[in-house]
């Protein structure tokens, strides 16, 4: 397929792109009461959200260390960043009249002043003050867009006192941030957070340096997709062996480029905005139909939630306030919305589509970050364009083959399929590597009419940020289609292949992706004394999707291909013969056949369970046997 054209800039001209944020509000007064049934959801699902939030608040006086923080249902810690959930509350006090969302927010900034704050002006991750002190830009946004909005609901004391604690945060960000100091989702973001900041305490300076950063910021779009990089230590110089630079989806959608966007439109930086609106657009073609963001390939998907990422806010203010330019950014915007409302159970968001269905407990993380984002969209309503799910998402018309080459990932479609394969070899972490899709792995594999069947994991979950990820629960079995072998207990796979190389063609109605791979340790170092060289073809028709697999060496240690399909734990499995199984799912039947008997991993229970992306699965395995060679078939009836 032709990659999407980007909108032209005559067309980036029309109504609202030369105007500042809030000279929207004239040029959309058409749509006064525009967006009712998207109001409705994000009105509701916010409310819903801070109930949640509110149940779980520790209220206990007479200890200082926990009293007023959010209690997370999951993690045995205190998550420091719980004071962002003063602006949803405030925004819910001023719009219900209720004062105990008032006292929700007061608690928050409490336990916050008496165990993250700092002498710095800084709050940390953790109570420690040697901790990460970074996530102040986001605590400071929260809180200076709780006291823009509705300050006016507190008390005079506690407004002036916090209005002197956001001047010392926003002290703290603009004597510490420089454009690559860390992950861009960093500066990135205090774009933004420091042209609203000095808007608020009359500083000057900070919105100078604000608009450095804007300038500066303009570099970290890759040549030829415009995504956003920078998602790895030292942004601007690291680099891949095949010179790729680290771009992590759930970070740029859900954090950066909805600071970007909301500076771009406030000062009318139309360079910018012509930027980002060709990096939305990219973006925008790995949104899965149901609204998920298929991040199988970030260099930070460690924290892939499937319907975004574990500590970010969300993608609807980007998507939303630029559905004037796409209207397709607005059904990004409503349909990532309802998927987040399909994963909240008990007023919390759960970290993927399965945790209730697995007995898995949230974060509540998840929920006080995105919170914020949706109490933006609504303070700015008014301001807004139209939001609704008219418009196709790319991925949802798409049919043919897409190469990414700042990424080396293919995205396939032929009629209700969709697929990603991925060779992208840039790592988030220079001591250790904890993979994501790669190797010429299958990323997603999605039906339209049965959803989601292969998401692929970390090869081995480990805790890279351990106050932001939770403990996976029983064994840890990648997720990610595969081929394996075991020698002498160290794992092998293509998964650690990163020179792993892919070709396409598309030919008589069939797409093939064809990947030439290694079996490689977490070393790097090439399997011996057994087959190593093995070529993948990922081949597509409109009736299924078929995986064949083949070496020319001999084999001579158990080697398989891996194959878990997605699935919740009441799906009933039927064995039709050895080499065939069917899956009976809500929307239909799905069918795999092997050219090799099938068997399954160990596993505790009916299904295993991944934390990324948060979804129950069934790890198939097909051993090769005599033959050299393995055919696997997937098709839904």
């Amino acid at each position: 397929m032709k990659r999407r054209n980007f909108i032209q800039l005559s067309t980036l001209t029309g109504v609202g792109l030369s105007l500042p944020i809030t000279g929207l509000l004239n040029s959309c007064a058409e749509f006064a009461k525009h967006s009712i049934e998207y109001k409705k959801l994000t009105s509701g699902l916010l409310k819903e959200w801070c109930d949640g939030m509110l149940k779980v608040q520790i209220k206990n006086p007479s200890n200082l260390e926990e009293h007023g923080a959010l209690g997370c249902p999951s993690c045995s810690h205190i998550h420091g960043r719980c004071m962002d959930a003063v602006y949803p509350f405030l925004y819910i006090a001023d719009k219900t009249g209720d004062k105990k969302y008032i006292e929700g927010a007061k608690l928050v900034m409490l336990w916050a002043e008496n165990n993250v704050s700092q002498e710095d002006g800084s709050w940390t991750v953790i109570k420690n003050p040697k901790s990460w002190k970074g996530i102040t830009v986001f605590g400071a946004i929260a809180l200076a867009e709780a006291l823009q909005y509705h300050g006016h609901v507190l008390d005079e004391e506690t407004r002036l006192a916090w209005m002197e604690r956001l001047a010392k945060a926003g002290e703290y960000i603009y004597n510490t941030f420089t454009i690559d100091f860390t992950n861009i989702n960093y500066p990135g973001t205090a774009v933004y957070g420091l042209d609203l900041i000095g808007d608020l305490v009359q500083r000057d300076d900070f919105k100078v340096k604000s608009k450095t950063l804007a300038s500066e910021v303009k570099s970290y779009f890759t040549t030829n997709d415009s995504l956003l990089f920078g998602e790895c230590k030292k942004s601007s110089s690291k680099l891949s062996e095949k010179g790729l630079h680290g771009v992590d989806l759930g970070y740029n959608v859900e954090e950066t480029l909805n600071s970007l966007v909301m500076y771009a439109l406030k000062h009318n930086d139309e360079e910018l905005l012509l930027i980002l609106t060709k990096s939305l657009n990219s973006h925008l073609e790995f949104m899965m139909p149901d609204g998920g963001w298929d991040n199988s390939w970030g260099n930070r998907m460690y924290k892939w939630t499937y319907w975004g990422s574990r500590t970010c806010d969300g993608s609807q203010p980007a998507f939303g306030m630029m559905a004037h330019i796409n209207s397709a950014f607005g059904t990004a915007a409503v349909k990532n919305t309802e998927l987040l409302q399909r994963c909240t159970a008990d007023g919390l968001i759960h970290g993927g589509p399965h945790f209730v269905s697995a007995g898995i407990p949230p974060c509540v993380h998840h929920t006080f970050t995105h919170a914020k984002p949706l109490a933006a969209l609504l303070d700015h309503w008014q301001h807004l364009p139209e939001i609704n799910k008219n418009a196709e998402l790319p991925r949802a018309t798409a049919d043919g083959v897409s190469h990414f080459k700042d990424l080396d990932v293919y995205l396939f479609a032929r009629g209700d399929w969709r697929g990603t394969v991925s060779a992208y070899d840039a790592e988030y972490h220079y001591m250790e590597d904890y993979r994501q899709a790669s190797g010429g792995a299958l990323g997603v594999l999605y039906h339209n009419k049965v959803g989601l069947l292969c998401a692929a994991s970390m090869a081995q979950y480990y805790l890279v940020e351990k106050n932001n990820q939770q403990p996976q629960p029983n064994e840890d079995i990648c997720l990610t289609p595969r081929i394996e072998t075991f020698k002498d207990e160290v794992w092998y796979t293509n998964l650690y292949d990163l020179p792993a190389t892919i070709a396409s063609k598309d030919e008589n109605q069939t797409i093939e992706l064809l990947v030439d791979v290694k079996l490689k340790n977490s070393y790097r170092q090439e399997v011996e004394e057994t087959a190593s060289n093995f070529k993948i073809t990922y081949k597509c028709n409109a009736d299924e999707t078929k995986i064949v697999v083949k070496t020319d060496q001999d084999i001579l240690m158990p080697t398989a291909f891996v194959l878990p399909i997605v699935s919740t734990n009441d799906e009933v499995v039927t064995n039709v013969s050895s080499t065939e199984v069917t899956i009976q799912k809500p929307e239909g039947i799905v069918t795999i056949k092997a050219s090799e008997p099938f068997k399954m991993k160990a596993i505790v229970g009916k299904r295993t369970f991944n934390m990324v992306p948060g979804v129950e699965a069934l790890p198939f395995e097909f051993f090769f046997d005599d033959s050299k060679e393995l055919e696997i078939k997937i098709a839904v009836s």
